[in-house]
């Protein structure tokens, strides 16, 4: 029991916190979708000394941020392994009983058959009540699986990084250092189970001061 327990804590918070510092990298990347989502933050929690699951309610522009980075970035871009229980034929191939069964989430998001100019990064397109979501029910956007196999950690890790980049954004005015220009950001993802970053993200923070009556 006790290490099912650290396994659903270990797996939330890692991929938690890859997601966390890929969708810093894509704000970066795109100022005016940083200055909208830290502009949302810091009019909807304006006065609060720090950021509680309760105040994250009022945000809804952050919530598209995430969605849009879990598209672009899934943590684990190939799902957990499936087995064909009966022999099927999918796209032409015959597909045996007993074969495993590989879901690419990462190729599912960049779909152009599904996705508007899918390498853009564009929170607004998850806009609106008919957007699709990634609860398992719309199968062109899976970062959580689908179905019985579902991630069972989808509250824990989405909690994780609401909480986390609110306060980021609430608190802290971040820069590229050196003069790095948000379009010279390298975006290579490094290969592995997870989506990690190739290079770490390395980032010039200053403490966010509200202006008197703000």
């Amino acid at each position: 029991m006790m290490l099912y327990c650290q396994d659903i804590f270990g797996g939330s918070s890692e991929t938690s916190a890859t997601t966390l510092q890929w969708t810093m990298a894509e704000l970066m990347r795109n100022p005016r979708v940083m200055r909208k989502a830290q502009g949302e933050v810091r009019r909807v929690l304006a006065g609060q000394e720090t950021v509680t699951e309760d105040s994250l309610s009022g945000l809804r522009y952050l919530p598209l941020v995430i969605k849009e980075v879990l598209r672009l970035h899934p943590p684990a871009p190939l799902l957990i392994p499936r087995e064909c229980r009966t022999p099927c034929r999918v796209l032409g191939f015959d597909v045996p009983a007993g074969a495993m069964v590989l879901v690419n989430a990462w190729a599912i998001g960049r779909d152009p058959r599904h996705w508007d100019a899918p390498e853009e990064f564009s929170p607004e397109r998850f806009e609106g009540g008919g957007a699709v979501d990634f609860k398992g029910t719309d199968f062109e956007f899976i970062p959580f699986g689908a179905g019985r196999r579902m991630c069972p950690g989808i509250a824990f890790g989405l909690a994780n990084m609401d909480l986390a980049l609110a306060s980021l954004l609430y608190h802290f005015d971040c820069a590229l250092p050196n003069g790095v220009e948000p379009g010279e950001l390298d975006m290579t993802e490094a290969p592995g189970l997870t989506t990690r970053r190739l290079s770490h993200l390395l980032l010039v923070p200053t403490i966010h001061v509200p202006l008197q009556g703000k």
